[in-house]
């Protein structure tokens, strides 16, 4: 064999070395590690919470390594999209404005939402309704939104910014409240029990879970919600994928794997003992 040869052989070897430790089965997933129960961190900065263990049941069925990150949540979807990490879990709902942007795999768990005040609140007395679906555009839908129209007037609500829940409450379907946005839950809690606000819009469990961890009296009122501007579940979030490259190629390839993987931990039961150890409740689709 020439010297040319060996040199070609070589190159050609390391290339499809690059290639493959570039496409390989190494996958990052990012979270906020600030919204618990979902995701947050322990006293020694771990990550932790239902979607980091969930995370790492999925990987290990798709057998795929998996790293999980910490990201903030406002730029969760531009560091997706610039290739920080391949996936999010972060509480993210599947709405259609964010479908523009991005894939999702098919939902993991729901995510109601709910309003949430100190005990004592003059907002205590909202009639309390189990469930409203904004998909829904009955009477009932109707008149729960007028009743929550005219009981939050004049009040200011706070929410973490780009979340579902601001768009809801900036949407008019319960007037023009004043809304005050906060980069993490956590902000929006505090500034809940200090009464700098006199309600608060998040996932239901968020509220629970900081209330039954800081022993603050924190009461949910009104309904629960779900459907229209508050999303189809929590999934997946993964970058647009395609067969026109290779990179195409792999991001479609992390959506398969993912809903398969969804499937298999559904049917195992592994979502609904992960939701009920850190929600409380079966909270899986």
């Amino acid at each position: 064999m020439s010297k040319l040869s060996k040199i070609f052989i070589s190159f050609v070897t390391i290339f499809f070395l690059l290639v493959g430790n570039a496409y390989s089965d190494k996958i990052k997933i990012g979270t906020e590690g600030a919204y618990p129960p979902w995701n947050s961190k322990d006293a020694s900065g771990n990550l932790i919470g239902f979607e980091v263990d969930l995370a790492k049941e999925l990987c290990a069925i798709m057998k795929h390594e998996c790293t999980i990150v910490e990201q903030d949540w406002d730029g969760m979807i531009p560091a997706l999209l610039m290739r920080k990490f391949d996936a999010i879990m972060a509480g993210m709902s599947i709405t259609d404005e964010r479908l523009k942007t991005i894939n999702f795999s098919q939902g993991y768990a729901d995510e109601v939402a709910s309003l949430a005040v100190m005990k004592g609140s003059d907002l205590t007395s909202l009639q309390t309704v189990k469930a409203i679906s904004l998909s829904k555009k009955g009477g009932e839908v109707k008149k729960t939104l007028e009743q929550l129209t005219k009981a939050l007037a004049g009040k200011t609500i706070g929410v973490q910014t780009g979340t579902i829940h601001q768009n809801f409450l900036e949407s008019g379907d319960v007037g023009n409240v004043t809304v005050r946005k906060y980069k993490t839950q956590d902000e929006v809690n505090l500034d809940l029990a200090s009464g700098r606000i006199d309600a608060a819009l998040a996932a239901a469990v968020a509220f629970t879970d900081y209330a039954a961890k800081s022993g603050k009296p924190v009461v949910l009122v009104g309904p629960t919600f779900s459907g229209g501007a508050f999303g189809n579940g929590v999934g997946v979030g993964i970058r647009k994928g395609d067969n026109s490259s290779a990179v195409g190629k792999r991001d479609a390839k992390i959506l398969r794997d993912f809903n398969n993987a969804i499937n298999t931990a559904r049917k195992k039961g592994i979502i609904s003992k992960l939701a009920i150890k850190h929600f409380g409740f079966d909270a899986s689709m």
